[in-house]
């Protein structure tokens, strides 16, 4: 790593402390970068905001995105505390940034209690098996709504 990256990383910590300590969640922390300058950053604010979505890499995702008035992160790179669990790993996949570098792993997360593998065990097995079964319904109804975009002419495809 660069000393720009380890900096940028240093400060994803300091979130992830900061955010801890302040009692909005978890000791996570994140920032995004485009060419050398911040342009997004947050810690987990997951009790703060009574949302359990709100995990570091999410909240610096929307800010990033909010800033740039895009909804991709293409070109950027994310720092953040900890490896991204399967719901930020999903998020950074999805907002397509060049980069992303992560400090603590997720058996560092783990040993703190944030045990996040049992979600990547549950992704395995068959939906309707799942803790939380998941059962399918009224596909049918549903897939017109897809063809509808299959023909829509002034669709932007993400």
């Amino acid at each position: 790593m660069t000393e720009s990256q380890k900096h940028f990383l240093q400060l994803a910590i300091e979130l992830a402390q900061n955010g801890m300590e302040a009692g909005h969640g978890g000791p996570f922390g994140c920032v995004i970068v485009k060419d050398g300058k911040i342009i997004g950053k947050g810690s987990n604010s997951v009790l703060k905001n009574n949302d359990p979505t709100a995990h570091a890499e999410v909240v610096a995702i929307r800010d990033a995105c909010k800033n740039l008035q895009h909804f991709q992160l293409e070109g950027c790179e994310v720092y953040t505390s900890c490896e991204p669990c399967p719901m930020c790993l999903g998020a950074i996949f999805w907002a397509r940034p060049s980069k992303v570098f992560y400090a603590c792993t997720k058996e560092d997360a783990a040993d703190a209690g944030f045990d996040d593998d049992f979600i990547y065990e549950e992704i395995k097995i068959d939906p309707t098996q799942r803790k939380i079964p998941m059962l399918n319904g009224m596909r049918k109804e549903s897939q017109k709504v897809f063809e509808l975009w299959k023909k829509k002419e002034d669709k932007k495809v993400y």
